[in-house]
């Protein structure tokens, strides 16, 4: 008998808890969906301040024509001769891994560089680590689709 009360309530506290984690999760999956917002439109309007601290110090991106960037190379960059017209995501699926989320997604980047007119449909992979409570980007991958 108590062997049969004990482990209905071994099972009541490991569905409390598996309960907890699947709250938790998608309350961070909210939060990098919000992030990923928050980043998008920093880097289009420019607000540099804001970019740099979404950033890990070691961020890396990889952008479209392969060239990589730390975070110093890639805020420089962008703080250049660049306008940014249209910014924007669609498709985008969030893996949660404990304190790593995995961001994919499509995409939409037009502007001009240099007095030269873009426009990039991309595939892209932000990988935002949790550090000290505050979910931070550590790596950016971004690539053109290849055409058939």
């Amino acid at each position: 008998m108590r062997a049969g009360i004990f482990s209905t309530l071994a099972l009541c506290l490991l569905g409390c808890f598996a309960v907890r984690d699947l709250a938790q999760e998608k309350s961070d999956a909210t939060s990098i969906r919000a992030l990923e917002s928050k980043w998008v439109d920093a880097y289009k309007q420019r607000q540099i301040a804001t970019v740099a601290g979404l950033l890990a110090d070691d961020y890396v991106i990889t952008v479209e024509d392969g060239t990589t960037y730390g975070k110093v190379g890639f805020i420089s960059y962008n703080a250049g001769p660049l306008r940014v017209d249209i910014a924007e995501l669609a498709d985008v699926k969030i893996r949660m891994h404990e304190n790593i989320a995995v961001v994919t997604g499509a995409y939409h980047e037009r502007g001009e560089l240099g007095g030269k007119a873009y426009d990039y449909h991309d595939r892209l992979t932000d990988v935002w680590m949790k550090v000290g409570g505050k979910w931070l980007l550590i790596a950016s991958h971004y690539s053109v689709p290849a055409r058939p």
